[in-house]
């Protein structure tokens, strides 16, 4: 099996929904974990506030009301530039390795086929190449974190 029919095999898992899959053969073993059956960000923990501190809650609560609408507009404002996305779930370097510069910074121009960044999964180093023309407008993952399938990584000016 080679590293194309694996990056396959983990877009199927991730796009069926399964949490975990595990497949064994005569000379090698593979799992895929997606990481669905546990995302703490979906759990919402209630908590009733004490009565004396209800007025400074609600309070609290009212300014946030006012940045949610911040994050439409700003949805508004990446809509002319184009995502560029993680093929495979992994560990996110922005360089090649830990003694060289970055592959790209924010400002850089890049063209159809230049090094992005380098996803690691299952010990494999996968360099990921840009399939558009233009400039880096902002990275969205910090270095060395861990990365979803279709994750966004990149926002991409391509005038």
């Amino acid at each position: 099996m080679d590293v194309k029919e694996i990056q396959q095999l983990i877009k199927f898992v991730a796009k069926s929904g399964a949490s975990e899959v595990k497949l064994e053969m005569e000379d090698w073993k593979i799992t895929i974990k997606t990481g669905s059956a546990q995302r703490p960000s979906d759990v919402t923990y209630i908590q009733q506030a004490p009565v004396a501190a209800a007025p400074a809650v609600m309070q609290a609560a009212a300014p946030e009301a006012a940045p949610a609408a911040a994050p439409e507009t700003a949805a508004d404002d990446n809509s002319k530039y184009i995502t560029v996305k993680s093929p495979i779930i992994g560990t996110f370097y922005r360089k090649p390795s830990p003694d060289k510069p970055n592959f790209v910074e924010v400002g850089s121009s890049i063209a159809e086929g230049d090094p992005l960044c380098v996803i690691e999964a299952m010990k494999l180093f996968n360099e990921i190449e840009s399939e558009v023309s233009g400039k880096i407008v902002k990275v969205l993952v910090d270095d060395a974190s861990p990365v979803e399938f279709d994750q966004p990584l990149f926002l991409v000016d391509p005038s």
